[in-house]
């Protein structure tokens, strides 16, 4: 089921939980899951109910199933953007990343769901693609053209140097704690450097 809602921007603190994965999302992104978990079942249909969001955050110690993970103190405030029962009988949902967070402290529930009290970060300034990095817009395109949904169903904004860097650092084969450090950075200048050093050492930007 599709949900059409208008993103939101929020600030100050809020307590969200928690969804401790080895992926990095950044905002304006999407990432397709299949949850089976009971504790993550609840979370979603809570959050379906109260239009509350979801915390997705890169596992530093510990697996996705089971005791709860140690996140990092990054993450992306996340909305529930599409939902189905699939036919294997597990929950499909798609997330869509809204503004990065902070982890003030953390919490477990009795049933392992992860909560937090988080800092919501103001979103990244906006900055044209410079020039000298076009090659990046051209790779991007190259690789989301062979891509489906939901990647396929992203506003496009390949002339923004964020959006660029954030969909390229999700999609390359980079090391996770490469993509989480990138994650970390708030200056869209520093961002394009981090993003087209890491290019240049994978040789993907041809």
């Amino acid at each position: 089921m599709e949900i059409d809602a208008p993103p939101s921007v929020q600030t100050g603190l809020i307590t969200i939980p928690l969804f401790p994965l080895n992926a990095v999302l950044f905002p304006g992104g999407a990432l397709p899951l299949r949850i089976f978990e009971p504790r993550y079942l609840d979370m979603v249909s809570k959050c379906l109910r109260t239009d509350t969001g979801i915390g997705v955050v890169l596992i530093k110690n510990g697996d996705e199933i089971g005791t709860a993970a140690e996140p990092h103190s990054i993450g992306t405030l996340c909305e529930i953007s599409y939902w189905n029962r699939r036919t294997d009988g597990l929950l499909g949902v798609t997330l869509r990343g809204q503004q990065r967070f902070l982890v003030h402290s953390h919490w477990v529930e009795p049933n392992q769901l992860l909560m937090a009290e988080v800092e919501v970060l103001e979103p990244m300034p906006e900055l044209e693609l410079p020039k000298e990095y076009h090659a990046l817009e051209v790779l991007l395109r190259r690789i989301m053209a062979q891509l489906g949904p939901p990647h396929t169903t992203l506003p496009e904004q390949y002339t923004e140097a964020g959006w660029v860097c954030a969909r390229l650092t999700e999609l390359l084969p980079l090391p996770l704690d490469e993509k989480q450090a990138i994650l970390h950075i708030a200056d869209p200048q520093a961002r394009l450097r981090a993003v087209g050093a890491a290019i240049a050492r994978l040789n993907l930007n041809g």
